[in-house]
């Protein structure tokens, strides 16, 4: 019965070692693979600063001029997103005309109510 107890008591120690062993590896692996994120897409260095430079020249210019009129202002912010950014970036941003087929939350927890219920309307 004492080699029994023995041989369990060691096996309890090797398991815990090993788990040990696998809980830093893992710990360690995945603080590692976020650097491996450098082989993705670099960017230009040169590819964002047009765009910049030309919005903080017109940001530039508002802060000096006087105030707008209405007039004046609403035909600047019909060229774009508002009237110093104008269409920078237009693309990437989430709008009515690029997200009709996007659902809201509520009916994305109500098509998961109706999945897990088995109810449909």
């Amino acid at each position: 019965m004492k080699i029994l107890d023995f041989a369990i008591s060691r096996l309890r120690l090797a398991s815990r070692f090993i788990f040990v062993a696998f809980a830093c590896a893992f710990i360690f692996l995945f603080n590692a693979f976020p650097a491996l994120a450098i082989s993705s897409y670099q960017s230009e260095p040169t590819e964002g600063p047009t765009q910049l430079l030309e919005t903080q020249r017109r940001t530039d210019e508002a802060a000096q001029s006087p105030p707008i009129g209405l007039k004046e202002s609403q035909e600047k912010t019909k060229r774009g997103l508002n009237e110093v950014q104008g269409d920078a970036d237009i693309d990437k941003m989430k709008r009515p005309e690029n997200s009709r087929s996007a659902t809201s939350v509520e009916q994305e927890v109500e098509g998961f109510l109706e999945k897990v219920t088995g109810s449909n309307k």
